[in-house]
């Protein structure tokens, strides 16, 4: 029984305020403790698919061969962000060369479809849940890449799992749940989607099982055929059958000459840490371009809880977000000035032109010379190896078009072309379309130390810069950094040809206190409530000197951390 002079005590430990030695004990964000472990970690944005990664790392398979029985499960178990019909990009941090690959999984638009064929939304953009955006799927090709580079088990040992739980079906946990159901009321009727993906003319419901044997048998297929099945075989036909008969403009050709690239990362360092990121097609240099804005300014001594920290960050995005409107594209096709847009000299200048009130319109700096649904997940293992991988279908389920008996759907990642001729990323056969998608990885000194991204369209690099900041001018820990408010800001000019014109529109999630939202709308920011929009954050993190792993999970997702 307590006394009254032990509830008094009690009393004044949970009333006294913390200091920054109480950080690491009990965080004022953190909504779960770091995980530890010393042999391997997965976080991710299911449980099972983390268990199976698991399965695979103790199974004496590498971070590559758990990334790819988690991408797999993931694509049975999280139809609503990703699937073999989408893309991937992965970060390898490879302990033996120590050192650091990139890969580029994505595909390329129909050789027979030209930008004059595709009639333009109003806004002048490509329809999105149609065959005018579909572009070969390159996840396949990625695994089988990656596998072959880095890969030590089986295939059939990786896939099996997937394959199990795609046959005798597993519970829908209660966020992709709430995804299916507003996807289903966007893509019911859509060729294919609902016998896969409604059954019983429903979207599965919060602990419903889900089952989808056609899917089983693609990996299946994968397993005991090899990446030759997706792209010459049954699966490759079964694609260009179902394009033909829906008005889309796939050949064979367009599969048997699918590759995928290995790239090399680029970087840009921040206060004694180095964000790594893939150049273009993709947005990654978007993270790189604010932090070496952000790098000219204290935000340590602003604070989270002042407009100006928020501001500053915001601002600092508009001016990234112009250059990846007008310059980020395909690199066979466009010559993207990386270098010069990440350099430390270009960020000085773009930090320059950072005023004191939300700019509303603006235009690209010179250089020297929406909505996507994705997952992502970081696994590292007993080696020392660790792998950075995101992967998506772009809109959710893609376009909604559903190769019936196959059990995946087909990206709509060919939408973010733009068609306006002279433009850099304007749309021509065989070509790489913007992407959003983009891992992330962090080393110190050299070292690898963090495995990390955001998943959500727009939102990535402003994400990966906000938990970067959080974890090197705010110390927190790897859980608190991805689980502290977030910012969204949306409306910047767009790579397929729509121009900011107001400033766009900003979200702040609920922790922001309200003086601070008044001061940044007497600055000019329009705010709005935009719920569910500021993504999906997972990481893994490498002690150097212990060889300790940690792991951190989005507490806004269904998945988790874990290790062994």
């Amino acid at each position: 029984m307590k006394t009254p002079g032990t509830l008094l005590v009690l009393a004044l430990i949970l009333s006294a305020p913390l200091t920054a030695g109480d950080r690491d004990e009990g965080s004022l964000f953190a909504t779960r403790s770091v995980v530890h472990a010393r042999n391997g970690m997965v976080a991710a944005a299911h449980p099972l698919a983390v268990q199976i990664g698991l399965g695979v790392l103790k199974d004496g398979g590498t971070a590559v061969d758990a990334a790819i029985a988690v991408n797999a499960a993931l694509g049975f178990l999280e139809p609503v962000a990703c699937g073999i019909g989408g893309d991937l990009f992965a970060l390898v941090w490879d302990a033996e060369t120590e050192k650091l690959y990139g890969l580029n999984g994505s595909g390329r638009s129909p050789l027979a479809l030209t930008a004059e064929r595709i009639p333009p939304q109003p806004d002048g953009t490509i329809p999105v849940y149609s065959p005018y955006a579909w572009s070969v799927p390159g996840a396949v090709d990625g695994w089988f890449e990656l596998h072959n580079r880095f890969g030590k088990l089986p295939m059939a040992r990786i896939l099996a799992p997937a394959i199990r739980a795609a046959e005798e079906g597993e519970p829908v946990p209660q966020v992709i749940a709430a995804a299916w159901a507003r996807s289903a009321r966007v893509f019911g009727e859509m060729p294919g989607f609902a016998p896969t993906f409604l059954p019983d003319g429903h979207a599965p419901k919060t602990g419903e099982i889900f089952r989808n044997p056609d899917l089983a048998k693609s990996y299946r297929l994968l397993a005991e055929k090899g990446r030759d099945a997706f792209y010459k075989g049954e699966i490759a036909r079964a694609v260009v059958a179902f394009s033909e008969q829906h008005g889309g403009f796939f050949s064979m050709k367009d599969f048997a000459s699918h590759r995928s690239e290995w790239v090399e990362p680029v970087s840009a360092d921040y206060r004694g840490a180095t964000l790594w990121e893939l150049p273009p097609n993709g947005q990654g240099i978007a993270a790189l371009e604010m932090v070496n804005i952000l790098k000219n300014f204290d935000l340590a001594a602003m604070g989270r809880d002042s407009a100006q920290f928020w501001h500053t960050l915001i601002e600092a995005k508009k001016l990234a977000y112009e250059d990846r409107a007008r310059y980020y594209a395909d690199p066979a096709f466009a010559d993207v000035p990386v270098k010069e847009l990440i350099s430390k000299r270009y960020g000085r200048r773009q930090a320059e032109r950072l005023g004191d009130r939300a700019a509303r319109t603006l235009d690209a700096g010179e250089p020297a010379l929406s909505r996507g649904d994705t997952t992502y997940f970081a696994v590292a293992d007993r080696f020392g190896n660790m792998v950075s991988l995101i992967q998506s279908n772009y809109t959710g389920f893609g376009s909604g078009y559903v190769v019936e008996g196959y059990g995946f759907g087909l990206q709509d990642r060919g939408a973010l072309f733009n068609l306006k001729p002279g433009t850099a990323n304007y749309m021509e056969p065989g070509k790489r379309p913007f992407h959003t998608i983009i891992p992330a990885f962090v080393t110190r000194e050299g070292e690898p130390w963090i495995a990390f991204g955001v998943m959500g369209g727009d939102m990535q690099p402003q994400g990966h810069v906000q938990v970067l900041v959080n974890l090197i001018d705010f110390g927190m820990n790897l859980q608190e950094a991805g689980d502290a408010p977030r910012f969204y800001h949306t409306g910047s000019s767009e790579p397929t040809g729509t121009v900011m014109t107001t400033g766009g529109v900003l979200s702040l999630e609920s922790g922001v206190p309200e003086p601070v939202r008044r001061e940044l709308v007497k600055k000019g920011h329009r705010l709005v409530h935009t719920l569910g929009r500021y993504g999906g954050y997972q990481a893994v993190a490498r002690d150097p000197e212990t060889g300790v792993l940690s792991g951190a999970s989005e507490s806004r997702k269904d998945g988790h951390a874990a290790g062994y």
